[in-house]
């Protein structure tokens, strides 16, 4: 049983340290496109917001559109029923005296019937973009852009080979909790899997861009029919395409909000279920990765505690624990540093994880073994108040809206 010991934790000790390099590649590519000139490719953009329901902050976070270091774009809002109290926060946001230079409307989608409602809300705004419109860009309503977010992500569009470019999310609790710190945590691992590495980038839908003729010449309005999950879709059509996605730095974007255990749980778990339906390899290896972790943290501390003397078994341990925590502890730190480089406006917030992301680390493959063992039993989950169950990636089936 030992020897089983000793080859799960070398495997685990040999995937921590691989991680902790790819965390100095990672801080090491933020410094590199941080240094890159201003890019001048700006090209008339449409910049699709689909909302529903009151997000924290959401006004601030919608204002935050019509303030773009950009020479000119227009803004689609899109909703799926003019009674949603959003709705009320777009007209705020709209009306302001600064906006009239950014052209913006409102469009009122169909109520979704083979899709997530967000699908069905991306599909009915792109009819509406201006004939001017070379690009596509969508945005979260969770999420607070930068003045320099939209030109930083349409820049690498400049290159008619390039498939899209994505940014992503960090979370940031307004009220710091431990259920909002640790899935900021969460989520900041999956965070440092973007980077340099174009073949296995992917997209995230609340921070991207694609050109136009792009958009138009893989079908993606038709392929995202019966989809629950936007942007795992774009990442297939690029893959099938062999289109290389960028990730960009500059366009990582806050979301600003405190969250329950409850919450977080549902917000974990839902992701999971989504990559087990769109990404399979991916999901197994999230299930391996966690067990793996949690399974020989658990059996170090056990033979430390247990053992009846001390012998190779013990220092084994110990020297695995001790390898595992300077690495993720590194990782952290490094990714940390790096998300500081292009969110400097919330650098005030970010000094108050470094004590959470350094430790909770140790927590988030506990949640991913629940996320990835829940999806194992189920793929109905709850999103926006709507019910869906995937019955596959081109088949939602809606439970109860």
């Amino acid at each position: 049983m030992i020897l089983v010991f000793y080859l799960f934790a070398g495997i685990l000790v040999l995937l921590s340290a691989k991680s902790l390099l790819g965390g100095i590649e990672y801080l090491r590519f933020f410094r590199t496109e941080l240094a890159k000139p201003r890019s001048e490719f700006t090209p008339f953009v449409t910049v699709i917001a689909p909302c529903r329901g009151l997000d924290p902050e959401l006004d601030i976070n919608l204002e935050a559109l019509f303030r773009l270091d950009y020479p000119e774009y227009e803004v689609v809002f899109v909703v799926d029923d003019k009674n949603d109290p959003a709705a009320t926060v777009i007209d705020r946001a709209r009306t302001g005296s600064d906006r009239d230079w950014v052209n913006s409307k409102v469009v009122i989608a169909n109520k979704a019937k083979t899709s997530s409602q967000k699908v069905e809300n991306l599909r009915e705004a792109v009819l509406h973009a201006s004939p001017e419109s070379q690009a596509f860009v969508f945005v979260d309503s969770d999420a607070r852009p930068s003045s320099g977010w939209l030109r930083s992500l349409v820049a690498p569009l400049a290159n008619e080979n390039v498939g899209a470019a994505t940014g992503y999310r960090w979370f940031i609790a307004k009220k710091p909790n431990f259920a909002s710190e640790l899935r900021s945590a969460w989520n900041a691992s999956i965070a440092s899997a973007l980077g340099p590495n174009t073949a296995s980038n992917f997209c995230w839908g609340g921070s991207m861009a694609i050109r136009r003729d792009t958009f138009e010449r893989l079908s993606l309005r038709d392929r995202w029919e019966g989809t629950l999950s936007d942007d795992f879709a774009v990442t297939r059509a690029m893959n099938e395409a062999k289109l290389p996605i960028l990730f960009v730095p500059q366009a990582l974007t806050a979301s600003v909000e405190d969250c329950s255990f409850s919450e977080m749980i549902e917000f974990t778990t839902r992701q999971m279920k989504i990559t087990r339906v769109y990404a399979t390899p991916l999901w197994l290896l999230s299930f391996f990765g966690s067990a793996l972790f949690n399974g020989v943290l658990i059996a170090s501390f056990l033979i430390v505690v247990f053992a009846h003397q001390n012998g190779y078994p013990v220092y084994a341990a110990l020297a695995t624990i001790l390898l595992i925590a300077v690495c993720s502890t590194g990782k952290a730190w490094l990714r940390l540093n790096a998300v500081k480089l292009v969110l400097t406006d919330t650098h005030d917030a970010l000094k108050k994880q470094v004590w959470t992301q350094n430790t909770l680390w140790i927590l988030s493959p506990a949640i991913f073994l629940y996320n990835c063992t829940a999806a194992l039993a189920s793929r109905r989950m709850k999103w926006r108040g709507t019910v869906y169950e995937l019955k596959s990636p081109t088949e939602t089936v809606i439970i109860a809206d």
